[in-house]
């Protein structure tokens, strides 16, 4: 199987056990060749409360967490969407951390 198919089964498997809130919602990280995107999720409305991407930022983990503080939302959820702890990933999750969320 191709490294992808493994990735998507897990993505499935990860998110068949959480679930965002407007209280503590869903952040949800896709990584590209050149770029990461995280969105924080309220999945039982369905919709985006904050998104952020190293298109734009340098520091992404740090936009979404303002962004996030600003809506006195501290606890989320991280949903690495099928890709391993390691690498960038981690990176990301423990800058959320630094930047005050708590999951």
């Amino acid at each position: 199987m191709s490294r992808n198919i493994l990735r998507l089964k897990r993505r499935k498997r990860i998110r068949a056990k959480i679930i965002g809130t407007g209280v503590i919602p869903r952040v949800a990280v896709f990584r590209s060749n050149k770029n990461l995107y995280l969105q924080a999720i309220d999945d039982q409305k369905g919709v985006t409360l904050a998104f952020a991407s190293t298109l734009k930022d340098k520091d992404p983990a740090g936009r979404l967490a303002q962004a996030l503080l600003s809506k006195r939302i501290k606890k989320i959820v991280f949903d690495r969407g099928g890709y391993l702890y390691h690498g960038k990933v981690k990176q990301l999750a423990q800058d959320l951390r630094a930047a005050g969320l708590e999951f």
